[in-house]
């Protein structure tokens, strides 16, 4: 008896790379650069777009992330944390092959609770 396919939504995998991330103490993901000549609208419940893409062949996907580091932190050990965690959880939950998790570092910022 045959498998029967499961279609897993781009939507699905980029919650799981967000979940996953929130997990991660000293990170946030952070807002998506503006392209030239971009406006924000800045209207009640909008928000910006964040620094994460998710990109699917068949069966392997590769994410891209930008992420906000808190002050004092190992930007390489939290940039390894957060490969080895996003990858782990996706192909966990999916079964689906990830060949790369691209983590850029966009800034640092004080811990939450510490902005003056």
């Amino acid at each position: 008896m045959a498998t029967p396919e499961v279609d897993i939504s781009k939507s699905v995998l980029l919650d799981i790379a967000a979940t996953t991330l929130e997990g991660i103490e000293g990170t946030e993901i952070a807002a998506a650069p503006l392209k030239m000549g971009e406006v924000i609208r800045n209207q009640p419940g909008s928000r910006r777009p964040r620094a994460l893409r998710v990109t699917r062949e068949g069966q392997d996907v590769t994410v891209d992330l930008g992420l906000n580091v808190d002050y004092g932190r190992n930007l390489l050990a939290v940039s390894q944390q957060a490969q080895r965690a996003v990858r782990e959880n996706i192909e966990l939950m999916t079964g689906l092959k990830v060949r790369a998790v691209n983590v850029a570092v966009q800034g640092v910022c004080l811990p939450r609770g510490q902005a003056s």
